[in-house]
């Protein structure tokens, strides 16, 4: 991915969507049915079997691209244990082919989050941590049910608890999971973020885009979902 020449995000929109409170209370008060995908499924029994019944502190970092963030939050947390999830079967392959570093304490593996967080928290599962790094913002107003704040995954990754670091370059993004979670009775507020060493490929080419990233931290340890 080549450095500082990343876009900004543009939108027809000029705040927070209106239907956010319509969307947000709907998905807490009709947890989803939708059938799960074969291959979540089978990605969901791999990540089973590799905890092989963990009872340490578990991590997700989700949309996780590559894998760059997956390998340096497994290095920060040593006593954890770390799964990378993304979608794009292109990106893992790539994780797989270009860190050959000690995976003992991570595993990054291609599945729907829609699925893979219902199928975690029906599970039991309870996170210690939960990293969304700047996942598709879907800036088009129309796709605000893409937004994982407008979705019905959004009442999973409440469910699953922990700490929820959220971050994004579009500040509009992170503004309204602010407001949903608002909405589910958990305070998060937006603020700016920055670090000496970027830990996805996205992040870096952003601030060398000259981009700011913006960021929430929520306690959902306590959620009363």
């Amino acid at each position: 991915m080549a450095a500082g020449n990343s876009r900004a995000v543009t939108s027809n929109q000029s705040g927070p969507h209106e239907k956010i409170p319509e969307l947000v209370k709907r998905h807490l008060a009709s947890p989803s049915q939708k059938p799960f995908s074969e291959h979540t499924l089978a990605a969901f029994a791999q990540a089973s079997e590799w905890l092989d019944g963990w009872k340490g502190p578990l991590v997700m970092d989700s949309c996780c691209g590559v894998g760059e963030s997956t390998a340096e939050i497994a290095r920060l947390n040593p006593d954890a244990k770390i799964l990378g999830v993304d979608k794009s079967a292109l990106r893992t392959e790539k994780h797989q082919r270009g860190y050959a570093a000690d995976k003992q304490n991570y595993l990054v593996l291609r599945a729907d989050l829609n699925d893979f967080w219902r199928l975690a928290h029906q599970a039991g599962w309870r996170l210690y941590k939960h990293y969304l790094l700047y996942p598709n913002p879907w800036p088009k107003s129309a796709h605000i049910k893409r937004r994982w704040h407008g979705s019905a995954a959004f009442a999973d990754i409440l469910m699953l608890g922990g700490e929820l670091i959220l971050r994004s370059n579009w500040p509009l993004y992170v503004e309204e999971f602010s407001l949903a979670l608002k909405i589910a009775g958990i305070e998060a507020p937006a603020h700016l973020y920055h670090a000496e060493s970027a830990i996805t490929p996205f992040e870096r080419k952003y601030w060398a885009s000259g981009q700011q990233s913006w960021q929430l931290i929520a306690n959902l340890k306590q959620s009363p979902v």
